[in-house]
């Protein structure tokens, strides 16, 4: 089986993990990108990437040619699919989107290709789910006519130092030959810092425990931190004295939210099951984070009881994700927001990143402009910690609250800041 020095490279989804990895590669061989959202397309010709992963200079000077034709994808010798894989209302896998993928690139398949997976999935899922998916729709056989590999992603959202050039790539190929080309070719990111896993079922496995790892982690840290709350104590405080044990793990408490973390503990479960195993660790760490936005909103909501405020005037600052970040996706500030409803609080929401349209469309959310006709809340929300959130001075907090309002720091934001004289704090 000969592969080319020079192979041509098409990546199929360009959001937060494809956009990124075909720029990069972009720099070293001939790369499309292919998405099947237009405006998608239309926005990244025209300099504009709505996730921020990449500068506008940049999209404007690679030589990353991106379609949503799907015609323009025939002809290639390597397909990297990286769509995302996410979960059904009752929280099994959805692996809708990669069949789809599938079908795409199973309908421009020619001999001698690889087609490589990145998308989280459970053990199995490459081979023999994907697999007989573009066998279906090129009418060739896997292992044979064209070959499978998997590739994980590991893409951080926002992160600028733990690019896809500075991390350890770990790939996995059907034969041996495979993994070998796909070493190579990703070797030339990061000047060969791979990690060439026993097989591909490994290396699917290996992904999807690192983001179950975090998520029990930080499961674990927001029960300690509901115990000690009920205590009277800070879980914070207590965190700054554990962690001066050398061997003592960094997680902080809080919302669980995002692509990854929240949902691909659930693929591993899925999995587990299907070998007759009752993940009990990982859906304990799952219902844990699940329930702390509500928790949150309880919390907040019997500190405004003391105060004897009902129907409170609440301003809730961040509704994205994580920090910094456009990101909406399954966001569990929306479960801190209902659950301050459901006790019949009027909410108002801000957010310096989130793109308006999408919180309407997708959230039933409306955001707040600004804060120019903002003031006299109740309760404000420090729900993400922003970067122009962590700016707030006492003269902030001032126009924004009433006198002896309740300052609500979730993210543990203005624990040493200068607050105003009389206003009510609260953290976990």
């Amino acid at each position: 089986m000969p592969f080319k020095t020079n192979p041509k490279i098409a990546v199929v989804g360009l959001g937060y993990v494809g956009l990124p990895l075909a720029v990069a590669l972009a720099r070293h061989f001939s790369v499309l990108g292919f998405d099947i959202d237009s405006k998608r397309i239309k926005d990244l010709k025209n300099g504009f990437d709505r996730t921020n992963e990449i500068e506008p200079e940049i999209l404007k000077t690679t030589t990353l040619h991106t379609t949503d034709n799907s015609a323009e994808l025939t002809h290639h010798d390597i397909y990297i699919i990286t769509v995302p894989t996410p979960v059904t209302k009752d929280n099994l896998p959805d692996l809708e989107p990669l069949k789809k993928a599938s079908e795409t690139v199973g309908k421009a398949l020619s001999k001698g290709a690889i087609v490589v997976y990145e998308s989280t999935v459970y053990p199995g899922v490459t081979e023999d789910f994907c697999g007989p998916v573009l066998e279906t729709h090129s009418g060739l056989k896997a292992g044979h006519d064209f070959y499978l590999g998997y590739s994980p992603e590991r893409i951080n959202p926002g992160d600028k130092e733990h690019t896809v050039e500075r991390i350890t790539k770990v790939v996995s190929g059907q034969t041996p030959r495979v993994a070998k080309e796909l070493e190579k070719v990703y070797g030339k990111l990061n000047d060969g810092n791979i990690f060439v896993a026993k097989n591909i079922k490994t290396a699917e496995a290996a992904k999807v425990i690192e983001n179950a790892q975090r998520d029990i982690n930080i499961a674990f840290i927001n029960e300690i931190a509901t115990i000690v709350g009920k205590l009277g104590l800070s879980i914070y405080d207590v965190l700054d004295a554990a962690n001066t044990k050398w061997n003592f793990l960094p997680f902080q408490p809080g919302l669980v939210g995002g692509h990854c973390i929240g949902v691909d503990p659930y693929y591993l479960a899925q999995c587990a099951r299907q070998l007759e195993h009752e993940p009990e660790v990982i859906l304990a760490g799952r219902r844990t984070n699940e329930q702390m936005g509500q928790h949150i909103a309880t919390e907040i909501h019997q500190e405004l009881q003391k105060m004897k405020v009902s129907n409170a005037k609440i301003l809730v600052l961040g509704v994205t994700f994580k920090e910094d970040i456009p990101d909406l996706r399954n966001t569990k500030v929306v479960d801190v927001i209902q659950g301050l409803k459901s006790y019949g609080h009027y909410i108002d929401i801000h957010d310096p990143f989130a793109d308006a349209n999408e919180a309407d469309i997708h959230l039933n959310l409306k955001l707040l402009p600004n804060f120019d006709h903002a003031n006299e809340y109740d309760c404000i929300v420090g729900a993400v910690s922003h970067h122009p959130y962590l700016q707030f001075s006492q003269d902030t907090f001032k126009q924004l609250l009433r006198e002896k309002g309740l300052i609500a720091d979730i993210k543990n934001m203005w624990r040493n800041s200068t607050l105003p004289e009389g206003a009510r704090y609260w953290s976990l």
